[in-house]
């Protein structure tokens, strides 16, 4: 094993805690030096393991490619053929606009109370809108339970129609070998632009994933709204949850699948109506994500959505002041509108197509992730996740576009 690089080929020996993977064949990933052991991918499962050095031999010293040998890039992923598409016809009518206002219509609902409280209402009526904040900060996110629930599947079946919902998954079968057993995969989706919306294409009332991933079907997001009256109840009913570590390792350590935004609120402040053309992904410093992804084992799926861009107008002053603050409170304090200029309104219909590209195994490195570990997979997560935007650039109507990751 002293010449043994990244891409060769060896076989296992003498494994007692995966006895079963003895006389089986892997490709080496990573060597972990202080550890000596190494990260190996299983020819069998696909899965990674690490190994000791003494349980390895060295059968074959071909090197297979980086994208053979760990994004998943694999099989189905150029191969049109093989990908599940689906896709709702759209539909703008009066029912799924009342569905999505009941679900992002709530930012404007919230202004045209709080000045209505503050200009118009009576001392009483003030003592009622107070009265009422009070209560929902109180009451459990999920109140009423049941009835919450059934309204927010009410809600995502709406938006399904409103924005006709297409999607596309690359590699069900690779998805599906991870829902088998039990493992939870992390849903990088990107963009964030004004509103992630499109994330509601992983809501467990629509099924678009595969057997329990589709079932287990979460979004996390910013903690700030889970701190906003009404509104805390209205994205608890769609099943969201607040995107801290708390929540994000539970959540994969329980084997739940979930999507969130790593982009974040930083890529408001990079949009650039001067550049229309330009799709800007702040990605190059986020690896948090990819730190738990490894302390679990847990794999990264890329995906993109595409035709978020244009849903809002919006204004915001461009100073650093104002980026220093977003950070703090995890949002950007700006004026947007949407569907017929309404400041703080739903979105304009815009037809969402969101891709999702094969998962990035990563071997389960326990709390002490090495640096050098954490950056190998985030570039790999950076090139599966362009390599996934070329793929389906033309087909979304972004042919002329550059993807730009900062």
């Amino acid at each position: 094993m002293d010449q043994a690089k990244p891409g060769h080929t060896v076989q296992f020996q003498g494994l007692t805690e995966t006895p079963h993977l003895n006389g089986t064949t892997g490709t080496l990933e990573f060597h972990h030096s202080e550890m000596e052991r190494w990260s190996v991918r299983c020819h069998i499962d696909e899965q990674v393991v690490n190994a000791k050095v003494e349980n390895l031999t060295l059968v074959s010293d071909e090197t297979i490619s980086k994208s053979e040998s760990t994004a998943g890039s694999g099989s189905n992923a150029s191969d049109p053929s093989k990908w599940r598409t689906q896709e709702t016809p759209q539909d703008c009518g009066l029912i799924p606009t009342l569905a999505v206002t009941l679900w992002l219509g709530w930012n404007g609902i919230i202004l045209i109370i709080l000045l209505y409280g503050v200009f118009i209402a009576a001392m009483w009526e003030r003592m009622v809108i107070i009265g009422m904040c009070v209560a929902s900060l109180i009451l459990p996110a999920e109140f009423p339970g049941r009835m919450g629930f059934l309204l927010g599947n009410w809600m995502m079946r709406g938006a399904e129609k409103y924005f006709g919902l297409k999607t596309v998954i690359e590699d069900e079968e690779n998805l599906l070998s991870y829902a088998r057993r039990n493992k939870a995969c992390i849903f990088a989706f990107n963009p964030h632009d004004m509103l992630p919306y499109a994330v509601f294409a992983f809501s467990p009332a629509l099924r678009r994933l595969p057997g329990k991933l589709g079932e287990d079907g979460c979004c996390l997001m910013t903690s700030a709204i889970f701190n906003v009256p009404f509104l805390r109840h209205v994205y608890s009913w769609v099943k969201s949850l607040p995107v801290d570590k708390r929540t994000f390792l539970g959540r994969l350590k329980r084997g739940e699948s979930f999507a969130f935004v790593p982009g974040g609120v930083q890529e408001v402040i990079l949009l650039d109506p001067k550049k229309p053309d330009d799709v800007v992904l702040f990605l190059r410093n986020r690896k948090g994500f990819v730190k738990l992804a490894l302390s679990t084992g847990s794999p990264i799926v890329p995906v993109f959505g595409f035709n978020l861009d244009g849903s809002y107008g919006f204004w915001f002053p461009r100073h650093p002041l104002i980026e220093k603050l977003s950070r703090t409170i995890g949002f950007l304090p700006l004026v947007f509108w949407g569907r017929w200029f309404v400041p703080f309104g739903i979105p304009k219909p815009k037809r969402i197509h969101v891709v999702i590209g094969p998962a990035i195994d990563v071997p389960i490195m326990g709390d002490d992730v090495a640096q050098e570990v954490i950056d190998k997979y985030h570039s790999i997560f950076l090139e599966e996740l362009e390599a996934l935007y070329e793929r389906h650039k033309h087909d979304a109507g972004y042919g002329e576009r550059k993807l730009r990751i900062v």
